[in-house]
């Protein structure tokens, strides 16, 4: 389908959507967040895609908010609504496919809260990031709050939530909040060979992974051993764990068969 704030493209099993709004920085608006949510919806709907890459056009990954809109821009939203009228319907989590955010440049605001929802992130050297939400009068937003304590730990995350300040690359790799700080003309490179592994992978096991994964964030220890019981042993019924020691054995690379939407229902 076509996009008005994206590029999106399929190559060697990746899908990379690229942010496209270099002339505002990528600040997000109602449409870039329609684009965003379509495109994610298309990449985990095509079993051609094994792995995406989110990444921004130009200087930025996204630069927050578009304020060109005025004083207003967070005002008329209604707290018993479902979801922000401004917000994506679908989220790099519950994709059933690795989502790898490539933090090219400028990611605020938004920019930042969005890419937490990534299951993995890398960031240019040059790129300088903040929860900048507390300098704007208002709070972050997309379950921050939880995922980034999680990920950083929580004194580091009370920093930069409550404080909205800007911190380098550099910072967020020491701390854990990016994975890898590289070169910028080195990013989108390494972004796209960590996504293209992933070919190696059966495609309904990382899926499962990815959904526990997420679950686990709020779960005991015991919680999720309960919960892991039963997708594994329906995996151990499908023709891919065959697949798996048999390719491995005959030294070959596997050929998959299942997709995640082979995934009962009941494991979501």
């Amino acid at each position: 389908m076509p996009y008005q704030s994206v590029i999106y493209d399929v190559t060697d099993n990746v899908c990379t959507v690229t942010i496209n709004r270099p002339e505002k920085m990528n600040t997000w608006n109602a449409t870039l967040a329609s684009d965003l949510s379509a495109a994610l919806r298309e990449a985990n709907a095509d079993d051609a895609v094994r792995a995406i890459v989110l990444t921004g056009a130009g200087r930025a990954f996204c630069a927050g908010a578009d304020l060109e809109r005025g004083p207003d821009v967070f005002a008329g939203r209604d707290a018993s609504s479902d979801s922000q009228a401004d917000m994506p319907a679908v989220y790099p989590h519950e994709l059933d496919k690795p989502v790898i955010a490539a933090i090219n440049g400028a990611a605020v605001g938004v920019g930042m809260t969005y890419p937490m929802l990534c299951d993995i992130r890398l960031a240019a050297d040059t790129a300088k990031m903040g929860f900048v939400f507390t300098r704007r009068g208002m709070m972050p937003e997309l379950a921050a709050h939880l995922i980034v304590q999680r990920v950083v730990g929580f004194s580091n995350a009370a920093d930069l939530l409550m404080s909205g300040r800007i911190f380098t690359a550099e910072e967020a790799g020491r701390m854990g909040l990016v994975s890898r700080v590289l070169p910028k003309e080195e990013l989108l490179e390494a972004a796209t060979a960590l996504a293209r592994d992933y070919a190696n992978t059966a495609p309904a096991s990382v899926a499962l992974t990815k959904r526990l994964l997420w679950k686990g964030l709020d779960a005991s220890v015991t919680t999720m051993m309960r919960a892991e019981q039963a997708p594994f042993a329906w995996l151990g019924n499908q023709a891919d764990a065959k697949e798996g020691i048999l390719s491995f054995l005959e030294k070959r690379p596997p050929v998959w068969q299942g997709s995640p939407r082979d995934i009962p229902d009941t494991f979501r």
